[in-house]
């Protein structure tokens, strides 16, 4: 069996889902691919800074994200032995410090959008394993792909890659990626907000480590615990009260909440932290973008934000190798010089907001507030 497209998207995340949608409404036939059989994935990037904010507004989007449900962060706070120390209040003009967005509110928009168009297709429970490529110019033209357990192949002028951290596509494309380690992993766990919980970002030390609580649109808290790198196995093996003790320490009004919602380590979620600098994004006939192209650390919510940027530079670039049917590497390029330099100061920035973040609290620790 065989399917036809001018371009075939790997991923359907928020970067994958937005650059189907933009070149659906163009008259852009796509076929994209989600490996996954539901888009309700848990513990993603669901925070959008003013740049997510703006991209949804320019294509009409953000109202209908509204409406599926979000929640306007109030401002950051930064707590010592259960007082505030620090806050951060939104910039001038600003009504916001960040956005919560239920990551399967945004997709289910993006791809409701794009389905009312009869160029665009949506194929679920699809996992890429392998790339084709034209026989007499080497240029990659399509993937073969398993789709509810039968392969097929899918052929396409353009093959974008958008499947996160551990991108077949990449690996696939055999674009080298040097792996960066920030030092540390994280934890998540997800816990109802008591009444009158504000939308805040709340950050405090605990066991000498970064501790933030992330309201979320719904009534829920999500606690991000940073642990040393590739310590968690050997932490599975200590008794996790004293570990929730220092959380409950932190924050006392959550005590009762906490010993109800995280009774063992099976209550966390483990992210690996690291990011990633690839040699290239682009070859001939294909581009990697998001995660798979320039992975990012938790810190600063980038990620989800910096894949849509990536989605609205790369759709003018598309359609154009489209309309005068260049799809070289060296065509696709303008999109990888476009995103680069960005993209590694974003990436810079994180590692001076993590070396910084205890900072944040040694003038009070010194004081002995």
């Amino acid at each position: 069996m065989e399917k036809v497209a001018d371009v075939c998207i790997v991923g359907a995340g928020p970067g994958g889902a937005l650059l189907g949608y933009l070149l659906a409404t163009q008259g852009i036939s796509v076929i994209l691919l989600e490996r996954h059989n539901h888009i309700d994935k848990e513990f993603r990037g669901e925070h959008l800074n003013t740049q997510g904010e703006q991209i949804l507004k320019q294509y009409g989007l953000y109202e209908k994200v509204r409406e599926a449900g979000l929640l306007l962060m109030e401002r950051v706070e930064y707590f010592q032995h259960g007082q505030i120390i620090k806050t951060i209040q939104p910039a001038p003009g600003e009504q916001h410090t960040g956005i919560h967005v239920p990551q399967k509110h945004l997709l289910q928009v993006l791809l409701d959008q794009s389905s009312v168009y009869p160029n665009y297709e949506l194929m679920m429970n699809t996992t890429v394993i392998d790339l084709i490529k034209d026989e007499q110019y080497g240029n990659v033209n399509g993937v073969k792909v398993r789709h509810d357990g039968q392969e097929l192949v899918i052929h396409s002028d353009i093959v974008i890659g958008t499947d996160g951290r551990y991108s077949s596509v990449r690996k696939l494309a055999g674009i080298h990626a040097d792996i960066v380690k920030h030092g540390f992993d994280l934890l998540w766990a997800r816990i109802p907000a008591p009444e009158q919980w504000p939308p805040t970002v709340r950050m405090a030390l605990a066991q000498d480590a970064q501790l933030s609580l992330f309201s979320q649109e719904g009534g829920y808290i999500q606690i991000g615990w940073n642990i040393p790198q590739d310590t968690y196995p050997q932490l599975r093996k200590t008794p996790f009260q004293p570990f929730v003790r220092s959380l409950t320490e932190a924050f006392p009004e959550l005590q009762s909440i906490v010993e109800q919602h995280i009774v063992s380590w099976e209550d966390f979620v483990l992210l690996k932290v690291q990011s990633c600098v690839c040699d290239t994004w682009v070859q001939d006939g294909l581009v990697i973008m998001g995660d798979a192209a320039h992975t990012f650390s938790p810190t600063g919510a980038i990620g989800v934000n910096s894949a849509m940027q990536d989605a609205h530079i790369l759709t003018p670039i598309i359609i154009d190798a489209l309309a005068t049917r260049n799809w070289s590497a060296n065509r696709l390029k303008e999109f990888e010089q476009a995103r680069r330099a960005e993209t590694r100061a974003e990436l810079d920035s994180q590692f001076v907001k993590e070396a910084a973040f205890r900072a944040q609290f040694a003038s009070f620790q010194h004081e002995g507030i």
